[in-house]
């Protein structure tokens, strides 16, 4: 059964939208996506991204392969996929959708996150799959090298290759590596994809197979949204009308897309994040999603914001279903998706994609490209390459220093902050000044270098929560560096209308990367110290806090700085 998907807009939106909406029935548009016409966007390289169109067909071809995988699987007790961005996000959603406990994502080169995954397991007894697409991704080729050592320490170099599987593009060094070390299988993906449309290709397949999910049922009702697609008429058309809804919103200031969900479905809100953000956030346009901030009352939020609530219908909580209805009837754009079912999860990540495409023609920028992601990995290899020369981080001087804090921005920001400061120079005073920078529709995103685990992200919920009471704005909250690959190419090359706080600490212990001349955690600063650079380059309002102790003991304390 198809998902369901109904709007309420307010009318200067509404009236934009019909009139888009006759503009691409009269200018074919929904048949040139499907011919892969690149004049739909720019007339660049679009046309050899378009592959994920064409991919649930493709892989329902791959059924048998599948089935197969997962009986191989069930013979580990634990199996863990080691990738970032478009390689591990879709797989997230599934193992927390589905309550797949036994399965688990290494996404962040935080040394404790590393430990505390490698605490739960059984080495010998655990399935590893690597996941990158071009297989020269930093991260994934860093955690193999890890657990390579680890598996061939405890079941021996010859039957070492048993423990891993790959998911990789023909051609790629992953590949190369694979064969060279006997993985027990290597899949395939579309070198026409890339890795944020890439949910419905081997990158989200070959991991559900793994975890037990029926792949088959999930493509076919994944078809249904595909099919509902090739509908010429864009206001019959699922996934054109959202992308329509999007690029309008847009265009009149809307840009802040925030995602509510059932319970049930949480976590596809995280996936959600990287698609919009990481394919709208360029040319100093973009959509910026807001996941998992609490819902507040209509006067709570300015005319900047556009909801999106999925709901399941069978959902054990229904009580967002009057506070979504209140912020339409109150003159906000709102968009209900309902969701027959978990499997039809397929559907959505199909509809979202293709809506995508949309807003980006709308907007007029190319939305399968990612530039600034690509800035931030170039500063962060500088520094990891100083580091192997000279066996330590350029030097860097914090602009204020108090109580094991340091602050960090550039020279012009960290003078701007103190014009805001009256008496004595603390480190609550300069949070204050920065949060003094948010204006009308900005949005405050968080930046957290810290291992991502249920206590911290309560504590930068709570910090987040406050930032929103306080100054009414848009926030958003992202641990590194796992959103260096999706929202952070928004935050750098989208609208200059985001204010930053980035948080990195010390470690209170390191991992050696086996066979580099580098540790985890100073590639985990090195991509914290990049990034942040390019944040500062794009002329950001930035500002970094380090901590030179415990990273937890500083954020329960983080809070109360905002009261």
């Amino acid at each position: 059964m198809l998902d369901q998907i109904s709007f309420k807009l307010p009318a200067e939106i509404e009236s934009a939208v019909l009139k888009t909406v006759s503009t691409w029935n009269s200018d074919s548009g929904v048949e040139r996506i499907w011919k892969k016409d690149a004049s739909v966007w720019t007339g660049e390289d679009e046309a050899k991204w378009l592959g994920w169109l064409d991919s649930v067909a493709a892989e329902l071809g791959k059924v048998s392969e599948y089935k197969a995988f997962a009986k191989e699987a069930e013979s580990f007790q634990s199996i863990v996929l080691l990738g970032m961005g478009g390689s591990s996000l879709c797989p997230e959603v599934l193992a927390e959708t589905f309550g797949k406990e036994n399965f688990h994502i290494l996404d962040s080169t935080v040394p404790a996150q590393i430990m505390t995954l490698e605490g739960k397991l059984d080495i010998a007894g655990t399935l590893f799959i690597v996941a990158s697409k071009s297989g020269s991704t930093l991260e994934p080729n860093t955690f193999y090298q890890y657990f390579h050592q680890r598996v061939k320490g405890t079941v021996g170099v010859e039957n070492a290759g048993n423990n891993f599987a790959a998911i990789t593009d023909p051609g790629s060094k992953l590949e190369k590596i694979a064969k060279e070390n006997n993985f027990r299988k290597i899949f395939y993906g579309d070198p026409t994809i890339g890795g944020r449309f890439s949910a419905l290709s081997p990158f989200g397949m070959a991991a559900g197979a793994a975890m037990g999910l029926d792949v088959e049922q999930f493509l076919a009702n994944a078809q249904e949204m595909v099919d509902s697609c090739k509908t010429s008429d864009a206001m019959e058309n699922p996934g054109a009308m959202l992308g329509i809804i999007l690029g309008n919103c847009n265009r009149q200031g809307r840009d802040k897309l925030t995602i509510f969900t059932s319970p049930e479905i949480y976590d596809v809100g995280a996936w959600l994040e990287q698609l919009i953000a990481e394919s709208t956030g360029k040319q100093n346009r973009s959509i910026i999603p807001i996941d998992l901030e609490p819902i507040e009352k209509p006067d709570s939020y300015s005319d900047d914001r556009i909801f999106a609530y999925l709901k399941l219908r069978n959902t054990r909580d229904d009580s967002l279903d009057e506070k979504i209805a209140l912020l339409g009837d109150s003159g906000f754009p709102v968009v209900k998706i309902v969701l027959d079912d978990k499997m039809n999860l397929g559907q959505e990540f199909f509809r979202w994609e293709f809506a995508t495409a949309v807003a980006g023609a709308i907007m007029k920028i190319n939305p399968f490209d990612q530039p600034d992601v690509e800035s931030a990995k170039i500063e962060a290899k500088k520094l990891t390459e100083e580091y192997e020369k000279t066996g330590e981080l350029p030097k860097e001087e914090p602009f204020f220093e108090a109580g094991g804090i340091k602050l960090f921005s550039s020279s012009d920001y960290a003078k701007s902050l103190e014009k805001y400061i009256e008496g004595d120079r603390t480190v609550d005073k300069f949070l204050e000044a920065h949060l003094a920078h948010i204006q009308e529709n900005d949005y405050f995103a968080l930046l957290a270098y810290v291992e991502r685990n249920e206590e911290n992200i309560g504590l930068l919920q709570e910090f987040r929560e406050k930032v929103f009471n306080k100054k009414l704005a848009a926030t958003a909250l992202g641990f590194g560096p796992r959103f260096l690959h999706s929202t952070g190419q928004a935050y750098k090359g989208g609208a200059n209308n985001g204010v930053f706080l980035q948080i990195t600490s010390d470690d209170a212990q390191d991992l050696e990367v086996p066979g580099q001349d580098y540790t985890f955690g100073v590639v985990k600063s090195a991509q914290a110290r990049g990034d942040f650079q390019v944040l500062l380059d794009r002329k950001r309002r930035a500002l970094r806090m380090h901590f030179d102790g415990d990273a937890a003991k500083e954020l329960r304390e983080l809070p109360a700085l905002v009261d």
